[in-house]
């Protein structure tokens, strides 16, 4: 109930009130040129989002910058000390933060209240190292999910707040929404240059293809690949009928540096394809069986819950600011996925 909202900020209150009177000594590092060199430390860079960022990075290299990738293996973002012990190693000037813990449809029902704790956990405790090392910029990733499930669409940036998640995935909704509270209130008191970018559904290399964990792509792609291996239908959980638009991994990573250098607003924004682009499930399906070249029966099992039928998002505010940006189409990034499956099966998450 949207009630509970009280409760909410109770958790965020007490973990800040924890943090507010700990200080540290700043110091700076300084690249060979003279200048204060930029040391952006992504979290969570060993998912697909933070290879594809290691990717767009290698490729358009700056001699005044220095990229850290944090994995889990690295720190557990949801405890203080450890937060802590990595920003004093790294001393970054800039964050990006995408770390989180993260699942499909079916994991968000089953774990709500996990979802909602570590993530405001680790939130929690990034922005905060984040103002106590005097990190210059902060750039956070949401998702769509966070959005009021009674909404009014195309979704924009400003119906954040208006009502309740969809109660498939409140949990990890309402923690995320609340990164962009914490923004604002961080922006207010401190002067803290926090924001985030809100993609919609995310595919591409590296991801999680679990098919209790994963998403819904990745899922299709694990799913379809085991059944054209061993001969059997492919099932499709639900009708088919629920309406996404999808952005690659490598998209979402030039977007992302270009908040982080250039996006000045706390406010955040949509990264999206346009409305238009677009699919259903079923739709979606029909791509991934295509790209396998599987000729095998698809079934869809109506009996498993839907989700959210649509989240469709503007993208009217990315426009503005890169009106020439060209998103890599559904079809062909979805060959490149499978492909990069097929090839990295055995080492691949799932």
């Amino acid at each position: 109930r949207w009630d509970n909202t009280a409760a909410l900020n109770q958790v965020l209150s007490t973990a800040a009130t924890n943090f507010l009177f700990k200080t540290t000594k700043i110091s700076f590092q300084v690249s060979m040129s003279g200048k204060t060199e930029m040391v952006v430390l992504v979290t969570g860079g060993s998912g697909g989002v933070g290879h594809a960022i290691q990717t767009i990075v290698e490729q358009n290299k700056c001699t005044d910058e220095k990229w850290i990738f944090l994995s889990s293996k690295d720190a557990d973002l949801s405890i203080e000390a450890e937060t802590r012990a990595v920003f004093e190693k790294y001393r970054p000037t800039h964050v990006i933060h995408l770390a989180a813990m993260v699942g499909g449809l079916y994991r968000n029902l089953k774990y709500s209240c996990d979802f909602l704790r570590l993530n405001l956990l680790m939130n929690g405790n990034v922005l905060e190292m984040s103002r106590l090392y005097n990190v210059k910029k902060v750039v956070s990733c949401l998702s769509t999910c966070i959005f009021p499930d009674k909404t009014t669409f195309p979704l924009d940036e400003t119906m954040i707040h208006d009502g309740p998640p969809h109660y498939s995935n409140y949990g990890y909704s309402m923690a995320k929404r609340m990164i962009d509270v914490m923004n604002h209130c961080y922006h207010r008191q401190y002067g803290c240059n926090y924001t985030a970018v809100i993609p919609t559904n995310l595919y591409g290399p590296y991801d999680n293809f679990n098919l209790e964990d994963g998403h819904v792509l990745p899922g299709l792609i694990n799913k379809v690949y085991t059944a054209k291996k061993n001969g059997t239908p492919v099932t499709v959980w639900g009708t088919g009928r629920p309406l996404r638009q999808f952005v690659h991994f490598l998209d979402l990573a030039k977007l992302i540096i270009w908040t982080l250098r250039e996006y000045k607003e706390i406010s955040p924004i949509l990264l999206s394809v346009d409305e238009e682009d677009e699919i259903t499930i079923k739709e979606l399906a029909e791509m991934v069986v295509e790209a396998f070249d599987f000729k095998g029966e698809v079934i869809y099992d109506t009996s498993k819950s839907d989700g959210q039928f649509k989240k469709t998002a503007s993208n009217d505010k990315l426009k503005k600011y890169l009106p020439d940006f060209e998103f890599t189409p559904i079809r062909q990034g979805i060959k490149e996925t499978v492909d990069w499956f097929i090839k990295n099966y055995e080492t691949a998450r799932k």
